[in-house]
Order: C-alpha cells, then structure tokens, then sequence
C-alpha cells in the first residue's frame, strides 16, 4: 500500500505507523467504574470499508496525518494533516 503524504510525496506503508481510528472517543468519569474504563480502553469499532485513521509518518516527515482509506480494498482516498483536519 502507498500513502501520499502531503509533504513527501507518495511512500510506501512502511514509512508510517498507524494510531487506529479517528474517532472521538468520551473519556469516562474517573469513578464510573471497570466496566465503563474497559470499554473506553478496549472496545473499538473494526469497520470494513471506508475509516477515517490517524497515522504518522515515522520513518519520514515526523507529521501526524488523517488517512481516508477502504478497509477491504486499502485504496486511499484522501490524506490531509491530522492538524486541522475536519472532525
């Protein structure tokens, strides 16, 4: 799989390191219980098809990215900086 970063130009998956998905996720309350803190820590949706994803581009830039990608095909459809990325 090649991602385009936008300040490198097209590179090769092993250049980047994914962080999973770009979500937001609602940190419990410090007292809601092991329950609540499982599920913040442990419990995320694995979607097949398009996912937004945070990765960053270790072995390369250094920058923080937001990669639109399909799950099933790995086609990318769009990678802009993590910084000001719409939510």
């Amino acid at each position: 799989m090649r991602i385009p970063c936008p300040f490198c130009g097209d590179r090769d998956l092993r250049e980047f390191h994914v962080m999973g998905g770009a979500e937001w996720l609602a940190r419990p309350a410090p007292n809601a219980g092991a329950a609540a803190w499982d599920a913040y820590l442990h419990q995320r949706a694995n979607p097949a098809g398009r996912t937004r994803e945070l990765w960053l581009h270790e072995a390369g830039c250094g920058a923080w990215l937001m990669v639109e990608r399909d799950t099933v095909t790995h086609a990318v459809h769009a990678v802009v900086p993590a910084r000001g990325a719409a939510s």
